[in-house]
């Protein structure tokens, strides 16, 4: 039957149109994600006991459980800035010197800095928090928070995505940061032209003394001491005691959380009702229910099938039989592994080993620099449009907002970013020879 035999492609992409469609009518999103995982688990062949084994291998998995720390962590950090009223303060100084269209990027531009997953439910309240007539839609909103917290995610090193890109590519750091860098300036424009412009502009608050002003960069300092706090220690730990990453790539963020929850606790001691109040709630549980979920499903599309082949690897053939070119297949494949995954470091493990053994042995620069911006731009592309990415589900579940309505909006400047790759590609070909 044809359906049973499609290829791996076609079924990664039904499941995928599953949690798409059963998103609009079931609010818990993990139910939508559960559905679709069986569904590509049971269409690609798996039976009961070899999904268990699958299901078990990722739960057990030291970076998932670490994964679901980070998580909670960035929730209550987030809730004990709004408890303490950190966060409004926040908004309020940065409204004092920029525009509240100005501000509603750069709050989530800040927070991308930490290179936490899900960490767009950080950056949502402080969205949220700049419209404070509430006259922005909410899905306005939910695309700002979401395409402005991932701007730096093409080359700041300490994404997990960019260093194993690196590893894999053999460039140098620098020349990584250096060739992915137009990337990141482009996005900020491709956000201002086609998220940002639809907002009214408005002045920053003009009534605030200079003097006022001057003391706000100290109060700014202070704010912002727990993500600094973050930043520092996950780079000190991971400098330090490198052995750590082999226990899960997620522990040096972990434990810089751990102390930026101290550092804020410290500076604004809340009692230990609130702290109850904070970390048991609903929606936190709903949230680690769908992270796991997206988990599982990305579990299944980076195992290996029945027949002991991967996954991935299996649609690399398929795009090879039908004769498609190496160029299209560099494009294809990260832009496929990232829609499907949602996670930079997923399409770059699954298909930047396959596509720089595609260059051959001992490739040019020219050529490594060309591949590299080509797959990249793909795959992160892939990623942003990913309906089982982090970022966008808790950025929707903030906002009350629907996943395909927010992948929608996404279309054109993603669109605009996948062309710019093209010619960006083309230009360092040109270059090259």
């Amino acid at each position: 039957m044809f359906i049973l035999s499609a290829p791996i492609i076609v079924k990664v992409l039904g499941s995928l149109a599953t949690i798409l469609i059963l998103s609009r009518f079931f609010k818990r999103l993990y139910i939508p994600v559960v559905s679709g995982t069986v569904i590509l688990a049971s269409w690609c062949g798996f039976d009961a006991s070899g999904m268990i084994k699958v299901i078990d291998l990722r739960l057990l998995d030291m970076n998932n459980l670490f994964l679901i720390i980070t998580i909670t962590q960035i929730i209550t950090l987030s809730n004990q800035m709004g408890q303490t009223g950190v966060m409004k303060q926040l908004v309020i100084i940065i409204r004092r010197h920029i525009s509240q269209r100005a501000a509603m990027a750069v709050l989530p531009a800040i927070i991308g800095f930490l290179p936490m997953p899900g960490g767009a439910i950080f950056s949502a309240p402080l969205v949220d928090d700049c419209d404070h007539q509430q006259n922005i839609e909410p899905i306005i909103k939910t695309k700002i928070n979401y395409w402005f917290r991932h701007i730096w995610e093409y080359w700041w090193p300490l994404y997990p995505g960019v260093l194993l890109a690196i590893e894999i590519s053999g460039l140098t750091t620098w020349q990584f940061m250096l060739i992915q860098l137009p990337f990141c300036l482009f996005s900020i424009l491709c956000g201002y032209i086609f998220l940002l412009r639809k907002i009214t502009k408005t002045d920053s608050n003009a009534d605030a003394s200079n003097e006022k002003k001057r003391s706000d960069w100290h109060d700014l300092a202070k704010m912002l001491a727990p993500i600094f706090t973050v930043i520092t220690v996950a780079i000190v730990t991971k400098t330090i005691y490198p052995e750590m990453l082999a226990i899960s790539r997620f522990m040096p963020i972990a434990i810089g959380l751990c102390c930026a929850v101290g550092v804020l606790q410290w500076q604004h001691p809340l009692p230990l009702k609130k702290w109850a109040e904070m970390i048991f709630t609903k929606s936190t549980l709903n949230l680690l229910l769908v992270v796991v979920a997206i988990r599982l499903y990305g579990a299944f599309i980076s195992s290996e099938l029945p027949g002991g082949v991967s996954l991935v690897e299996t649609m690399r053939q398929e795009l090879c039989d039908l004769g498609i070119p190496i160029i299209l297949i560099i494009m294809t494949i990260p832009f496929i592994t990232g829609f499907t995954t949602g996670i930079a470091i997923g399409f770059v493990g699954a298909s930047f080993p396959i596509v720089f053994s595609l260059l051959g042995p001992d490739p040019q620069l020219g050529e490594l620099l060309a591949t590299n911006v080509l797959a990249f731009g793909f795959g992160y592309m892939g990623m942003i449009l990913s309906p089982v990415h982090v970022c966008l589900i808790v950025s929707n579940q903030h906002f009350k907002t629907r996943v395909a309505g927010s992948l929608k909006g996404l279309l054109t400047p993603a669109a605009v970013m996948l062309g710019f790759t093209l010619l960006y590609y083309g230009l360092l070909k040109l270059l090259s020879h």
